[in-house]
């Protein structure tokens, strides 16, 4: 039996929860990792229980979406290693909507790191992917993005260009065999919407890495997690814009 292809991916936002439950599976199926995020000592301890569950090999780095120089020794590193680059996007921020109507100027910060940020390493990384003629984007969204709600529009905003930008490259990458697919969660729960108070079809970080794997498995474009969330964001894109306007969700 054929053993399953090993890619070297590339976890942007390792120290999240969501990230973490996918790295979990990676490691275990035997990848080879390169994990980026703000606290170093978080990213020894979790390279080290990637090790001991199976990752081939695990590398390390500092990364700030805000400061797009962090991104050359991860892009470097990437660069020397065999096989197809893949990579899996998990970063993001989300002040309260009310803080960022209080001071306009978190509205940078927030588009730097859920949409700009990651979209300035994945554009530098693309010619790599090119090149070697495969591998694989996981870009992680947010059901927010489907259209502007009240409680979190510019979250919403971000993640709304963040998705625009993922369908454009995986036109682009398409062409040379590797495949982007855009991740769109709901609710999970995870330290983002503790605040938040208890939220309809709330999922949990190990629920999307399952939905993530068996969106890559079929190949899909855009997945939903939880899947009655691609049902609830159609209803919620088709009413009238007079009528929504008026609603608080």
């Amino acid at each position: 039996m054929t053993e399953p292809r090993k890619d070297t991916w590339i976890i942007l936002g390792a120290s999240s929860s969501m990230a973490r439950a996918f790295i979990r599976r990676l490691s275990e199926q035997g990848h080879a990792l390169i994990l980026t995020g703000r606290d170093k000592d978080d990213l020894i301890r979790l390279a080290a229980d990637c090790s001991a569950r199976g990752a081939s090999t695990v590398a390390s780095f500092p990364i700030d979406a805000r400061n797009a120089t962090t991104f050359k020794p991860i892009l470097a590193h990437a660069s020397g290693q065999e096989g197809q680059l893949s990579c899996a996007v998990f970063l993001g921020s989300m002040p309260d909507q009310s803080a960022i109507d209080m001071d306009p100027s978190l509205i940078e910060g927030v588009i730097a790191d859920s949409f700009t940020g990651p979209a300035t390493f994945l554009q530098r990384l693309a010619p790599q992917m090119e090149e070697r003629g495969g591998g694989t984007i996981v870009g992680v969204g947010s059901v927010a993005g489907d259209r502007g709600r009240l409680g979190n529009y510019v979250y919403g905003a971000a993640k709304a260009g963040f998705a625009t930008y993922l369908s454009g490259l995986r036109n682009r990458l398409g062409r040379s065999g590797a495949h982007v697919m855009t991740v769109k969660p709901g609710p999970v729960d995870t330290a983002m919407t503790w605040g938040l108070g208890k939220q309809p079809f709330m999922t949990t970080s190990e629920g999307v890495a399952d939905d993530i794997l068996k969106g890559l498995s079929k190949k899909r474009n855009i997945v939903y997690t939880a899947g009655i969330w691609r049902l609830v964001m159609f209803v919620i894109r088709t009413i009238p814009e007079p009528i929504f306007k008026k609603m608080s969700i």
